[in-house]
């Protein structure tokens, strides 16, 4: 088979393309901290209730200006409802859900995970900006999706 030198031209030039595009998506990816879901913690959906840390869900102080959030995620809401975060604060957020799939978005922040039954999702992030968010479940769960709100303030 013989191929045109045009032709050997064009393919090296569309390969190198190729291979300079995923390099410039995968290196912005890992440098913004961008990862793919882990799978790796499970919790039985039935028991989300009763099992650490979900059987008090709400900020917990970790460490010097760390905490961790837990949050449940059932049947239009959102368990707690009403976050206050320290300005500066690095956060851990924890969120499972205990019936079906959710979405859990905050607008304005990068801040976007898909909140599955049997799954726990984590996001480590510091809230720099003080003001109010607004928490969203950007899934369509139900009839009383458009309702699923919940709020979370950013103090100085």
């Amino acid at each position: 088979m013989h191929i045109h030198k045009y032709e050997k031209i064009w393919l090296t030039f569309g390969i190198g393309c190729l291979v300079v595009f995923l390099t410039v998506v995968g290196v912005s990816a890992f440098a913004s901290g961008q990862q793919p879901p882990s799978c790796l913690t499970t919790i039985d959906p039935e028991k989300v209730d009763t099992t650490p840390p979900f059987n008090q869900p709400g900020l917990v102080k970790k460490g010097n200006n760390e905490y961790e959030l837990n949050i449940v995620v059932a049947a239009f809401s959102f368990t707690p409802n009403a976050i206050e975060i320290p300005k500066g604060a690095k956060v851990t957020i924890n969120v499972t859900s205990k019936d079906v799939i959710h979405g859990f978005e905050i607008p304005g922040t990068n801040i976007n995970m898909m909140v599955e039954p049997g799954y726990i999702n984590s996001l480590t992030t510091t809230f720099d900006q003080p003001g109010e968010y607004t928490i969203l479940c950007n899934e369509y769960c139900g009839a009383g999706h458009h309702m699923m709100t919940a709020r979370m303030k950013v103090v100085d």
